[in-house]
């Protein structure tokens, strides 16, 4: 589908592959990160140490998206510094938003020149979505690339589409892209389905403009999109039932720019947690967000990790055997399909059996056969995999097919005897921020080069 002619000058302008490499340093050593490099790992090091958590990608996506709502200058605190944050930077310069700073960053939203996500940023970052329901609230037209599926099972917008709909937007799909046009969106009670998370998102900054009541049923409760809503409220919106299943959303006519901290990542939380449990070390988390941890902490005590926790702090101390558990991932505040893949890493040095239940995405289990290439005994049918926990895992090189796959096989190198690389981690850099950095400063033998 060709794109509309206002917007070709702006795409070509703004959007431009990255280049090969691009150095970067830590400590007295230099590293070129490109996509088809690898990470390798010397494992069998008892990690040490403190470490702060970052901000939350999957908080700030929505909250960059959000700041299409209200023309001006945005402020937002610790804004991680990962490749899908560049990737939303890079789609809302298209649409003429220009970005300021590091921490806070400043995101003007003052001039609204496009109103069209391209397949060639879609298809990279899957939450490129979120920017359908601000387009459509505050330019009332947006033209999205379907994002179609991805690694771990498609996982379709037709429940932002049939919500948008239910407010008052036409949908047309044309060649691969949404089409959405509508005057002012008009309030209406939507049910989803399923809690979609990003469905949420959408329908909910779309809300917020809209003229009279939204309620949207059966929504997601993830810490983030509690996070977005708190967003959306210091820019004026009003919205009743944060952080429950329901929300009420009193459209009004028009917000303004806000400040804002995007809250800690849980989940970059719950992979260093497993970092220090599966090399048996003694690890102090920073700024971790104990409040939306729970389930994951109680499956840690459960597996016999020694944990002490206070407000803002975790300390993993080592001591005593792992133990095999059974993990049944489920949305907010159930345990975390974010943590499946680190989880079952653990279990492969526990003692004893544990079953991983898989219930949100069906195709979640492809680190499984990377796992047994470090001699992982574990057993697939269906949605469960059978874990039983091994002596030793040993190096190998080993791909990686997602984000949170990289994260697992990385952690178990921490923990393999000999050497272990991981090819593919540019599925690393979209989620967790300095990953070796962080690592090495706790003691890991781990480093970058190019494959």
């Amino acid at each position: 589908m060709p794109w509309p002619a206002p917007f070709q000058a702006r795409v070509r302008e703004i959007y431009r592959p990255p280049p090969p490499t691009i150095p970067l340093s830590f400590g007295c050593i230099c590293v070129n990160r490109s996509p088809m490099d690898k990470i390798v790992i010397q494992g069998g090091v008892p990690l040490t140490g403190e470490v702060t958590i970052s901000g939350a990608k999957n908080a700030a996506l929505p909250i960059l998206a959000a700041t299409l709502l209200a023309p001006g200058t945005h402020r937002l605190h610790n804004v991680p510094n990962l490749a899908d944050i560049r990737t939303t930077k890079k789609l809302l310069g298209i649409m003429g938003v220009q970005f300021e700073g590091d921490d806070p960053l400043g995101v003007d939203s003052s001039q609204l020149t496009g109103w069209m996500a391209p397949y060639e940023l879609v298809k990279t970052m899957r939450a490129a979505v979120l920017v359908l329901g601000p387009l459509v609230a505050r330019a009332q037209q947006a033209i999205i690339s379907l994002p179609g599926g991805c690694a771990i099972g498609p996982r379709p917008i037709d429940l932002h589409l049939k919500g948008l709909e239910a407010m008052g937007v036409k949908i047309t799909l044309n060649q691969g892209y949404v089409e959405a046009k509508a005057a002012r969106l008009r309030g209406a009670d939507i049910y989803l389905e399923i809690p979609s998370v990003t469905g949420t998102e959408n329908l909910l900054m779309a809300a917020t403009l809209a003229k009279g009541t939204t309620t949207i049923s059966n929504a997601a409760r993830e810490p983030e999109v509690a996070d977005l809503a708190h967003f959306l409220v210091n820019m004026g919106a009003r919205i009743d039932g944060i952080g429950t299943d329901v929300l009420t959303i009193h459209g009004v006519k028009e917000l303004a720019p806000a400040e804002y901290t995007i809250m800690p990542d849980r989940i970059e939380a719950g992979t260093y947690l497993t970092a220090a449990a599966i090399t048996g070390g003694d690890v102090t988390l920073h700024q971790a967000p104990v409040e939306h941890l729970t389930a994951v902490l109680d499956k840690f005590q459960e597996a016999g990790v020694k944990l002490t926790i206070a407000d803002h702090l975790i300390r993993v101390r080592p001591g005593g055997h792992l133990a095999g558990v059974d993990v049944k991932t489920m949305p907010y505040p159930g345990f975390p399909t974010d943590m499946q893949a680190q989880f079952m890493a653990l279990m492969c040095t526990a003692k004893g059996s544990s079953v991983l239940t898989e219930t949100i995405f069906e195709k979640r289990f492809m680190h499984v056969s990377e796992l047994r290439r470090m001699g992982a005994d574990i057993v697939v049918s269906g949605n469960q995999a059978i874990v039983r926990g091994v002596r030793a895992l040993q190096g190998a090189p080993v791909m990686a097919t997602d984000l949170r796959a990289s994260a697992s096989l990385v952690l178990a190198g921490l923990a393999a005897h000999n050497t272990t690389e991981v090819h593919r981690v540019y599925h690393l850099d979209r989620g967790y921020e300095q990953l070796e950095q962080k690592l090495s400063a706790l003691g890991a033998r781990i480093w970058r080069e190019p494959a």
